[in-house]
């Protein structure tokens, strides 16, 4: 039985062969080649030391056909923000481990995107074009926009679902559970939306003040800007006189400068802030609302017990897939993740559950 270690590797090797299979740009298709291979490494070296055939390094797991199959429909870019985020994970994890067992750490702990970065900087043919698209490309998709899906569905679900049961249990699952479940939905839903579109906008008004800000430092005290300019040249181990003459060259183009200094000084990209707020709400509201719906769906055709089972029969099943597609980020067993989901969902509901009964006795007594 292959170790839990040994499966991450077989389908990190999978994973990026796949996404250098649908790459059309040949440098950054050559990169995850090289990828899926020190991952194959990897994987032959944990083979090896757990006495397992290597043949069994070609069967990658579901969870990695599953990415596969979520990047054949809505592309590959949003396979690599979950592995990337995968790889995360296991990098800390194996730092962490090394740093607890006071064991020297080999370089080989640390996450893909530096790796990815550096096998780019090394390749001759590789131009500050082809990293610059790298970079953006994982940029747009390391928020990962399948978590925020799974995670605003999660939110919508068990908040309403909650709220649901709170209802049916004060009112026995009849008359006003229904508008209460399309109250919750829409309440959460724009609630939500509101949230996330202050939080976009708040953010890009912050970065764009900075960003003027340091534009009018460099246009009333150039001096000043090339001394940090040089400073932070100087810091990532550049001498100090070319440093100096690095500084003085960017300097005599104010937007090249500013670029720079934006990025280097303030640790800002002007492309994330780019993003829409009405898009980035609208998404958020249509996330909440596909999993607030699902425990109101029975109260449309039904009432009583009859739909109060109905609702918590249907919400588990969602809350079960939740807890399934999580495993994509975390690489946990779908059968733990999925009940442990199913468990604290139906326990936030029953709580609510047993509150609206004792309200309902209460009133009705």
């Amino acid at each position: 039985m292959k170790s839990r270690n040994l499966q991450t590797e077989i389908d990190a090797s999978f994973l990026y062969k796949r996404l250098a299979d649908n790459e059309e740009d040949a440098t950054i298709a050559h990169v995850f080649r090289q990828m899926s291979e020190i991952e194959r490494s990897h994987a032959e070296a944990f083979a090896k030391s757990e006495n397992i055939s290597t043949e069994d390094l070609i069967r990658p797991s579901g969870r990695a056909r599953m990415l596969d199959l979520i990047g054949r429909i809505f592309g590959y870019n949003y396979v690599l923000g979950a592995l990337m985020d995968t790889e995360k994970s296991i990098s800390n994890a194996l730092i962490a481990n090394r740093k607890r067992a006071q064991k020297e750490l080999t370089g080989s702990e640390t996450n893909h995107v530096k790796i990815l970065q550096s096998i780019l900087e090394q390749e001759t043919n590789v131009t500050g074009k082809h990293l610059a698209r790298f970079e953006s490309r994982h940029r747009s998709v390391g928020g990962n926009a399948i978590r925020a899906a799974v995670l605003g569905g999660n939110d919508g679900l068990v908040s309403n679902f909650s709220l649901v049961m709170g209802v049916a249990g004060a009112t026995s699952g009849q008359d006003g559970v229904l508008l209460a479940g399309i109250a919750g939905l829409l309440a959460g839903a724009l609630s939500m939306a509101l949230g996330e579109w202050i939080s976009v906008k708040s953010s890009q008004e912050l970065y764009q003040n900075q960003m003027q800000l340091e534009m009018d430092e460099i246009e009333t005290n150039p001096e000043g800007e090339k001394k940090e300019l040089s400073l932070i040249y100087i810091a990532k181990g550049i001498p100090e006189e070319q440093a100096n003459q690095m500084a003085e060259e960017i300097l005599k183009d104010k937007d090249k400068a500013h670029e720079i200094l934006v990025k280097e000084e303030l640790g800002i990209n002007a492309e994330e802030i780019k993003g829409s707020a009405v898009e980035a709400a609208l998404y958020s509201f249509f996330l909440f609302a596909t999993g607030a719906i699902i425990p109101v769906i029975p109260f449309m055709f039904a009432d009583g017990v009859r739909a109060i089972v109905a609702s918590a029969g249907l919400s588990a099943a969602g809350l079960f897939l939740i807890g399934a597609a999580i495993t994509l980020f975390t690489g946990r067993n779908v059968w733990h993740s999925g009940f442990r989901q199913v468990l604290f969902g139906m326990a936030a509901a029953a709580v609510t559950f047993g509150i609206g009964r004792i309200i309902g006795v209460s009133i009705g007594g």
